[in-house]
């Protein structure tokens, strides 16, 4: 005690500076702490638009849109004519009984859509569906091995759509990018553990567009599975893809109206302010004020999910 007592007599006259330097340090490190655990999620929005003959509306700049988060406007911060980020697309087919007579036919339009849509800095993968979901290609780019997964496609009496999308979805959550679903399928479900719900929160959550494309064996059927088509149908439209019959052109058709529909989306991006407190599902809301309401056509998800993503086994 002597000894510090001695010391700090002696150099009394800095221990007041060195006490102000130190605090000044501490504080300037809490503001700094709080600075960083500041975290503005980017909300990306892809967005399509057409007029009222279908034709796509290209050209729009950022002033041309106005979003809406909740009812509450937005500031674009983030705007792109025309997407180039990477694309990350998982292929599910239905390759259940009600299906089977045409899944060599649904192999080679698929295979010639992975060699028409896929560019060097894209991964596709491929899922195939019945009684259970089971993945025939991991995410690659890699067109030889997508061929062979293709080739491997096998049939089973159930089918497990909603299980696909949620499988599907959770494994296109981790990428970065634009993630895309397609589904080939009649719409029919008989032994899903998940729900169409369940399905859609899951897709949503990660972000995944569905685009269907909805193969009907026999159109005018007495047993068409309608309810499973009207499904697929609004999948689509709540996520921000689209759905096309396979009966209107041919699968290649098909096929190429997704390729066409990815090529053609704007995406739009903002920090969210002003946010509702308590929300769970943010509604979203995309719109082109100096055009008539019915003169555009406006694809876009209905919302995201702003608490903790949900968990990874299926329910």
């Amino acid at each position: 005690m002597g000894f510090l007592s001695s010391y700090i007599s002696k150099a009394g006259y800095w221990v007041p500076a060195l006490f102000l330097f130190v605090f000044a340090m501490l504080a300037n490190s809490a503001a700094q702490d709080t600075v960083l655990h500041v975290d503005v999620k980017l909300v990306s929005v892809f967005v399509n638009v057409t007029d009222r003959n279908g034709a796509v509306v290209g050209g729009l700049t950022r002033d041309d849109f106005h979003v809406s988060e909740d009812g509450r406007p937005q500031e674009i911060s983030v705007f792109e004519r025309q997407s180039e980020l990477p694309l990350n697309l998982t292929l599910a087919i239905d390759t259940s009984g009600s299906v089977k007579k045409d899944m060599g036919e649904e192999a080679d339009a698929a295979r010639r859509f992975a060699h028409t849509i896929l560019r060097p800095q894209d991964q596709m993968s491929l899922l195939q569906f019945a009684t259970d979901v089971s993945q025939l290609t991991p995410f690659t780019n890699k067109l030889s091995l997508i061929d062979k997964g293709l080739s491997r496609l096998k049939s089973d009496f159930a089918t497990s759509l909603y299980d696909a999308i949620y499988v599907g979805s959770e494994g296109l959550g981790p990428k970065d990018g634009r993630k895309v679903l397609v589904l080939v399928s009649d719409g029919g479900d008989t032994a899903s553990q998940t729900t169409y719900k369940k399905a859609l929160e899951m897709a949503l959550r990660n972000e995944v567009i569905i685009y269907s494309v909805i193969d009907v064996p026999i159109a005018a059927s007495a047993g068409r599975e309608l309810g499973g088509e009207h499904a697929l149908i609004a999948l689509a439209e709540q996520t921000g893809g689209k759905s096309f019959y396979v009966s209107d052109g041919g699968l290649d058709q098909a096929f190429k109206r997704v390729s066409d529909d990815l090529r053609t989306q704007y995406l739009i991006g903002y920090y969210p302010h002003n946010q509702e407190p308590g929300r769970q599902f943010h509604r979203l809301q995309v719109t082109v004020p100096r055009a008539a309401a019915e003169s555009f056509n406006i694809r876009h998800k209905t919302g995201y999910y702003g608490d903790a993503p949900a968990g990874t086994s299926r329910p």
